[in-house]
């Protein structure tokens, strides 16, 4: 095997001591420019590299972060994902992207690994409603932000207020003339699902509608596959039951409940209305543009990733954040130019 390069090679090659090489790592400008220079000069005739993880134990000043991401297979995640990036690159740290698919035992691995590794900080999408597991994390001094949601003070959070995104999508399909409106998307235990569904619930309240003309379809996950699998649902109801528009918890499930429709010749949006969530890039791509409910994916990635270094550099002082931004509704073809409906 080849044997591995150290300091003390570095320093018998460039003829100086361990000290003088360990000055030229921590801190160059102590060191005279051509001893540095000798240095540097043995570093790469060696092929040097140095090992900060025994001395970044030692200091707990980790140069890892990690996001623990709700659906990796969701480009919502992704440009959230891009936005931490964008943080650590800027503050010299390296990302961890640890994708618990909804799964809260997964969940609960990666935590456990994460502590081991002694990351800096942790940013998660939990899985579910309770956040024992993200306790124990705290209860050992890693400090955690919570992104796309906004659970209280005794957090720092990054979210979107969801109930009112979910309240701009039903409102503007009742403006378009539609009585009976569809919500698809589920599981209802996961927070940002549940608290869409009570916004459209409340919406449809408020505008003088029953409870029953919101007709819940609910889905095991958030993915294109349950939104076709959502239209043959739709589809097979009596002509009396079945919604004239449908609000979708995501932009893949409102993806899917398009593609079923044209594949079965249900015009969108004179015969279905679609609006889904987050604005994904694909949404405006669709083939009957998507309107959507926009969150600003990279802005929430970049607080949150900004909130998780403060909390970090300030320890025990720190007092928690929670940032909740606006979404916003995005009209596009997909939810226009319907006759209204009886």
């Amino acid at each position: 095997m080849k044997k591995r390069i150290g300091i003390k090679d570095v320093a018998s090659k460039a003829e100086v001591s361990v000290g003088t090489v360990s000055n030229v790592l921590n801190r160059p400008d102590s060191v005279a420019e051509l001893t540095r220079q000798r240095v540097q000069n043995a570093i790469e005739e060696l092929g040097f590299v140095r090992n900060d993880s025994g001395r970044q134990l030692r200091e707990g000043s980790s140069r890892t972060i990690a996001y623990v991401v709700l659906d990796g297979s969701n480009p919502f995640f992704t440009d959230v994902a891009r936005g931490i990036d964008g943080v650590a690159r800027a503050n010299s740290l390296a990302l961890y992207t640890c994708n618990s698919a909804g799964d809260a035992a997964r969940e609960s691995e990666f935590l456990d690994l994460l502590l081991e590794q002694r990351v800096r900080g942790v940013l998660v999408t939990p899985v579910n409603q309770e956040l024992l597991l993200l306790e124990r994390l705290r209860a050992r001094g890693m400090p955690v932000v919570l992104v796309d949601r906004s659970p209280g003070s005794d957090w720092c959070s990054v979210g979107v207020d969801d109930v009112l995104g979910a309240s701009l999508a039903i409102t503007h399909l009742l403006e378009q003339g539609h009585e009976r409106i569809a919500f698809v998307g589920g599981p209802l235990t996961t927070p940002q699902i549940a608290d869409r569904f009570d916004g459209a619930l409340k919406a449809m309240i408020s505008a003088g509608k029953s409870a029953d003309d919101l007709v819940v379809l609910g889905t095991d996950g958030l993915t294109v596959a349950e939104g076709r699998n959502a239209g043959e649902r739709i589809a097979g109801l009596p002509g009396a039951q079945r919604p004239s528009a449908s609000f979708c918890a995501n932009d893949l499930v409102a993806l899917g409940l398009l593609q079923q429709m044209t594949a079965m010749g249900i015009r969108v949006p004179a015969e279905m209305a679609i609006v889904g969530y987050d604005d994904i890039e694909f949404a405006a791509a669709a083939a009957v543009p998507l309107s959507s409910i926009r969150q600003p994916r990279a802005l929430l990635g970049r607080t949150a990733a900004d909130l998780l270094l403060l909390e970090a550099g300030e320890g025990p002082e720190h007092r928690h954040q929670q940032v909740e931004f606006e979404p916003e509704l995005i009209v596009r073809a997909s939810s226009l130019h319907v006759s209204p409906t009886s």
